[in-house]
């Protein structure tokens, strides 16, 4: 077993972090581009946030089934396989002609992408309960970056050609396999022999018999709920926001071919993804274990969900004044709160359970927040179709929702990792 404190635990930080960068710059990359493909094939916005809902979907059925494989198998096998999945349904995405095979890619790659659970079990391995906010801060930052770089290059590849973004995951996803296959050592604890016998609660893969099992800890209901809710209504505004620039920046009506609106589109989306990274990564990369220390993960989780619920009520009234750039300071008041949000929101569900649990329970938040992901795009669609700001009224009600559940955990008796000053 790692020690928390072993010698080589900060080269295995910095092996997660630059596997989990390399997959999230090939995700960030489809990002500017996936609801233009979707639309050159024929997709109404109802159809492009139920490909996003497809890909989420995948996440659902197996984000627990990662993470708790990860508890028996290992970590390294298990990030190995799912990021060659991803790979592949990338390959697929650029390759796709037809809504269908588009559908089939990301249902794919949403299986392979399935693997944070796996990879947040990384970090709880090598990390002690008191700086493991920090640590998932670090997977935090990993999607920063992957937000600044990935939506970046997705944005200026798209100007080539719409599916050259899809084209350019798949090599990231080829050289991240190769990166983890010669690098990324195997952290997960040895087991005993009773540890291993596999009972209906500890098999891998989402049950409700595990989710029970786990939700008999303190704490970690609420969380679950949490998970749900926030990212139900994240997503929901993730799944639209291009569609929204389009409406509102590059509507049909001021002419021009959908090609050419797209190109536009794609590229302003491009550039409120980056600096939502940029943020994020600011907050979650150098702040967030300071703040924890001063504040406490209960305290920072009201507050980022809060500030995420604003940015939410916002981001219609910005649509009105029609002027762009406040779109781009809205992106970096979003990902303050969500970058304040994540890593508590992980590392409080990471130290409610026992060691050998941590992988499968991580797994199953990622599960029912990939079951957020598909339900928030299936209803921001249609929703998106009846009003372009109301999914973001509708998930800003959501999310001030999940603040009242976040108000309500409990705080840990002494010597647990939750700060006693946190009420």
């Amino acid at each position: 077993m790692n020690s928390p404190q072993g010698p080589n635990n900060k080269k295995i930080l910095a092996l997660v972090f630059l596997t989990v960068f390399l997959d999230l710059v090939g995700f960030g990359i489809i990002i500017p581009i996936q609801p233009f493909y979707a639309e050159k094939l024929g997709a109404s916005p109802s159809t492009v946030t139920l490909l996003g809902a497809s890909f989420s979907l995948m996440q659902f059925l197996f984000g627990s089934f990662w993470g708790r494989l990860s508890d028996r198998v290992g970590r390294r096998p298990v990030m190995l396989l799912s990021i060659a999945c991803a790979s592949i349904g990338y390959l697929i995405f650029g390759l796709s002609e037809s809504l269908t095979v588009l559908f089939l890619a990301r249902m794919l790659a949403g299986f392979g992408s399935a693997n944070i659970g796996a990879a947040q079990a990384i970090i709880a391995d090598c990390t002690p309960p008191e700086s493991r906010a920090k640590g998932m801060g670090l997977i935090g930052a990993a999607f920063g970056l992957g937000f600044i770089f990935g939506p970046a290059l997705g944005g200026f590849l798209g100007q080539v050609g719409l599916s050259v973004p899809a084209y350019a995951a798949a090599a990231l996803g080829f050289i991240n396999f190769i990166f983890a296959f010669t690098s990324l050592p195997e952290t997960c604890p040895q087991k005993t022999g009773e540890t291993q016998k596999v009972t209906e609660v500890h098999r891998p893969g989402f049950s409700w018999i595990a989710l029970k099992h786990a939700a008999r800890h303190i704490n970690v209901p609420q969380l679950f709920l949490i998970y749900f809710l926030y990212i139900s209504a994240f997503s929901m505004m993730e799944q639209v926001l291009g569609l929204f620039i389009e409406a509102i920046w590059h509507p049909a009506g001021l002419g021009g071919e959908l090609a050419v609106r797209a190109k536009s589109s794609a590229a302003d989306t491009a550039y409120v993804l980056i600096m939502v990274g940029v943020a994020a990564t600011i907050v979650q990369g150098g702040l967030i274990g300071r703040l924890v220390k001063k504040f406490g993960e209960r305290r920072l989780l009201i507050s980022g969900i809060t500030i995420v619920g604003m940015a939410l009520v916002v981001a219609p009234l910005i649509g009105k004044t029609g002027f762009f750039p406040l779109m781009i300071l809205w992106g970096g008041f979003l990902a303050m709160g969500s970058g304040l949000t994540n890593p508590s929101l992980s590392s409080l569900l990471s130290q409610s359970v026992n060691k050998d649990e941590q992988g499968g329970v991580l797994g199953l938040g990622q599960s029912l927040a990939a079951l957020g992901r598909v339900i928030g795009p299936s209803l921001a669609g249609v929703l998106f179709e009846r009003g372009v700001a109301i999914p973001f009224w509708v998930g800003s009600v959501v999310v001030f929702a999940s603040v009242l559940v976040a108000v309500s955990l409990k705080v840990k008796s002494a010597g647990s990792s939750i700060h006693a000053n946190e009420i």
